[in-house]
């Protein structure tokens, strides 16, 4: 009996290890399998922008690969990115803000009415414009959370305003004028490198650290989740949203002033153009980095693909329009892709509590405990999160990012 299990024991051994075994072989190709959706899916624009940079450089040796390309891409798409950022940061708190590209058209034609018309020194005019951008976030997030009328009617209303505003401000002309050279040099280049680039660098760390480390990121990520559960841990939604859109007025004013120092003229029908990059930007990163959720850098690197992506068709001899064509119609694919990213994220939260038991309380489980301070406030949200999609249906998020419950 003792030799037989031996002799068994023996024989298993002698089989070999993992690699011989079928289910082991199948168990780690699924494993590796999905490490490579894992890898496509946080990872996958920057992928796809350094295919696309490939392609294009073996397409236009000449013309595509060159220092000269490369500054005007960074230099035209860092604008884009400081006004999705502002974008960004007001689509954390599952909102939105329709006023960004009117707001970055009166901001350049104010830095330069200011200096021209009024004769203020530069950083006087530039000082202005960002507490009249604070001032129409402001307005913007009182809307929202005061007259409780839905964001994107309030800044789609707003900007329309601005975009009068501007109308009016230049009469339906140009706004020019002699500007000092050192207004000027806000959009110049350090080592080869525009200054606008290093501006996108510099903010979008700030804005990485506030998220991810402190308090008031994850409180806008929790309000976006969850509005619900933010309040019953003491989370004021109030308080934070007008935060959000009086950080994104202010981003999207220094944005205006970046661009009015490159064209030195204000005219009215600069701005709008940017509103709906902006947006594609915002939602897009949010399909890649951190899927599902609105992030820094998952906002840079969908913009410079799609600066990337236009600029190369540009150089094939496409036409004017196909950056609106581009555009509009990775909006619609990053509206999808940022739900499907949501609901999967949303799947694997869920899914990772499958088959544990419950955990112990001494408490009522349909009154969660009040938090005592802000940190212990952010762990509560997920099991309050559980708890709402059992009992409550899940409302449409015309965004699609993750949610559950009202806006």
């Amino acid at each position: 009996m003792t030799k037989q299990y031996a002799n068994g024991k023996l024989d298993r051994a002698t089989q070999g290890g993992p690699e011989n075994n079928p289910s082991s072989r199948q168990s780690a190709r699924f494993s590796l399998g999905r490490a490579s959706a894992r890898a496509m899916s946080v990872y996958g624009i920057l992928i796809l922008t350094i295919v696309l940079c490939v392609v294009f450089s073996l397409m236009m040796p000449n013309t595509f690969p060159t220092a000269f390309n490369a500054q005007s891409i960074l230099s035209d798409k860092s604008i884009t990115v400081l006004v999705a950022l502002a974008e960004m940061i007001v689509v954390s708190a599952n909102q939105f803000d329709l006023s960004v590209g009117y707001g970055i058209g009166l901001a350049q034609i104010l830095a330069i009415g200011f200096q021209t018309r009024e004769h203020l020194p530069w950083p006087v005019a530039s000082l202005l414009v960002l507490a009249i951008g604070m001032g129409i976030g402001l307005v913007n997030g009182l809307l929202v959370t005061r007259a409780h009328i839905d964001s994107f009617i309030a800044t789609l209303g707003v900007g329309t305003f601005l975009y009068g505003v501007s109308e009016w401000y230049t009469k339906g002309a140009q706004v020019v004028g002699n500007v000092s050279s050192a207004f000027q040099a806000l959009s110049g280049n350090v080592l080869g490198i525009p200054l606008a680039t290093i501006y996108v660098i510099v903010i979008g760390a700030g804005l990485w650290i506030a998220f991810e480390y402190l308090p008031i990121g994850r409180y806008l990520y929790v309000l976006g989740s969850n509005p619900k559960a933010a309040e019953l841990n003491g989370i004021s939604s109030r308080k934070y949203i007008l935060i959000a859109f009086m950080a994104g007025g202010t981003l999207t004013a220094f944005a205006g002033v970046i661009l009015q120092s490159r064209l030195t003229v204000g005219q009215s029908s600069v701005g709008p153009e940017y509103l709906l990059p902006a947006f594609v930007g915002a939602l897009l990163g949010a399909t890649t980095v951190k899927p599902g959720r609105a992030n820094v850098w998952g906002t840079v690197l969908a913009v410079l693909f799609l600066g990337v992506a236009v600029a190369g068709l540009e150089q094939m001899g496409a036409q004017f329009y196909v950056s609106s064509l581009f555009d509009g119609t990775m909006l619609v694919l990053a509206v999808g892709l940022a739900g499907y990213a949501a609901r999967r994220r949303t799947r694997v939260t869920l899914g990772s509590d499958v088959g544990k038991p419950p955990a112990p309380t001494t408490t009522n489980p349909r009154q969660p405990p009040k938090a005592k301070d802000a940190e212990s406030a952010l762990s509560f949200p997920e099991s309050t999160m559980r708890e709402e999609r059992a009992s409550s249906p899940r409302p449409r998020n015309p965004s699609g990012l993750e949610t559950d419950g009202p806006a």
